[in-house]
Formats: structure tokens, C-alpha cells, sequence
């Protein structure tokens, strides 16, 4: 179990997140949801312990977030940031094993069941037959699912991904959120997911926080969050909102034809 407690995150004397406090319950997902530059990435940034807080605590199963090594840290958060070109000639499957170093091993050291691990995640993530490829030559879809692979085979309890869809096509997308779904569903990891895609997270988040100018405006369940008002708060626009015809979850359609002007 994640436990934030009324933290603070900011660059130098800049407050860029504040006051935000939530629990993610074990087996949960979460979507962070946002306009760009509402403090989303640096929330998440924080959580794996990546930035200091300027003020609050992190508590992971009981135990405050700083006080943990950045390996024991890796064994049990992964994240997932937002697709980067890989730059050097890496095989994709040298890629997904850097994910089990945190576990003791290391290129050229990994054990067979750290292989069958690997091989696992790609095959989840639609990526068999890619183990030999190398990634600076691959699509940035390509990329971005394999960069879910890599922190599938970490194991990790608590997975922090950062816009994950950049990049997919539909197809892939709804992969992508019904792997982290029944990851999450069977209880082998709890997930906190940016997006912009508010129907993907009415889809298949337990809870939903919004997040305006570093503050949280609203958190909990889809159909109480996604509000006509509060999208409009967050993001100053008209939507159309209705009811999903299958899952009765909360639909959201832009409204064009009432864009307000700046």
C-alpha cells in the first residue's frame, strides 16, 4: 500500500505540487488527470523517490519512502515515462532484462528465470519474436510498449506510468490498460496511471485525482469525479457527457462547437 500524507514537491522555493494526500489501496488503480503543466509528472516523479519533498510524508507498506535504498525501492515501484528515443544499440530483450537488475542480476549474469520472465512480459505486450531487435530502430509505439514489458518483468508491486499510451494505436491501448487492469485485478500490483484520455481512465480506473495548478480539485470513483463542472474547472471546456451504452461508466465527448476562447 502507497500512503501520501499531505506532500509538497517543488524546484528550489517553487511549489509545484501541494498538499496532495491520497491512499492506493493494494490491487487499485488510480488516474492522474490533468492539463499540462498541472504538476502530473512531478507528482509522479516523487512517488518512486526520484524529487525530495518540501514538506509531508510517503509511506510504502508502512515504512516512509526515504528510508528505503533506490534498489529496494526499484524492487518494489516501476515506472513507466513517457516514450523516449533510445539513442545506443540495445537488443530489446538486453532492455527488458535491465528491469530484473534491482533483483541481483546484471547483463550477462541473468539467470533462466529472469529469461523466461522477460520473454514473458514481451509476449504480454504483443512483442514476441522482438528479442533481437534493437530498439534505436524501432517505431515509437514499438518502444512504448516494450517499455511496459520492462517494468512488467520488474515484478513490481506498485507500477507509476506517465502518459503510457504516447504513441499506440487503439488496438494497443486497450492492451496496454487490460494488462495493467489484470495485473492489478489479481493482485500482483496496485497502478497509477497519467493520461489525457479521460475515457480510458472512466474505463478502467478505480479512482480518478484531478489535479489543477498542482492541487487536487476532486478524487474518487469515475462517475463522481468526471463531472461536467469539474471537467470544465480543470480543463475550461464544454463537454458532452453520458453514460456508456456497455459498462454504464461515464462517457465524455468534446463539445466543439463551445471551445472557449482564451
Amino acid at each position: 500500500m502507497l500512503k501520501v500524507q499531505d506532500i509538497t514537491i517543488g524546484y528550489g522555493v517553487c511549489e509545484v505540487v501541494k498538499n496532495i494526500t491520497f491512499t492506493l489501496q493494494n490491487g487499485e488503480i488510480l488516474a492522474i488527470v490533468g492539463a499540462n503543466g498541472a504538476g502530473k509528472t512531478t507528482l509522479l516523479r516523487a512517488l518512486n523517490g526520484t524529487l525530495p519533498l518540501m514538506k509531508g510524508e510517503i509511506l510504502l507498506d508502512g515504512k516512509k519512502l526515504k528510508d528505503y535504498s533506490r534498489r529496494e525501492i526499484a524492487q518494489k515501484i516501476a515506472a513507466v515515462a513517457q516514450e523516449n528515443e533510445t539513442k545506443f544499440p540495445i537488443t530489446v530483450l538486453e532492455f527488458v532484462l535491465s528491469g530484473r537488475f534491482a533483483h541481483g542480476t546484471a547483463f550477462g549474469w541473468e539467470t533462466t528465470g529472469d529469461l523466461q520472465i522477460a520473454e514473458n512480459a514481451l509476449q504480454m505486450c504483443d512483442l514476441a519474436n522482438y528479442e533481437n531487435r534493437l530498439m534505436n530502430q524501432l517505431s515509437g509505439g514499438e518502444r512504448q510498449r516494450i517499455i511496459l514489458a520492462r517494468a512488467l518483468a520488474t515484478q513490481a508491486k506498485i507500477l507509476l506510468l506517465d502518459e503510457p499510451t504516447t504513441n499506440l494505436d487503439l488496438a494497443h491501448q486497450a492492451m496496454m490498460f487490460r494488462l495493467v487492469r489484470e495485473r492489478c485485478k489479481s493482485g500482483e500490483s496496485s497502478a497509477i496511471i497519467i493520461t489525457h484520455d479521460l475515457n480510458l481512465a472512466s474505463a478502467f480506473a478505480d479512482e480518478i485525482l484531478l489535479l489543477k495548478n498542482g492541487e487536487m480539485i476532486a478524487k474518487g470513483k469515475p462517475e463522481k469525479v468526471l463531472s461536467a463542472s469539474n471537467l470544465r474547472e480543470i480543463f475550461d471546456v464544454e463537454i458532452l457527457l453520458d453514460a456508456h451504452p456497455k459498462s454504464g461508466k461515464p462517457r465524455i465527448t468534446m463539445d466543439y462547437g463551445k471551445v472557449r476562447s482564451s
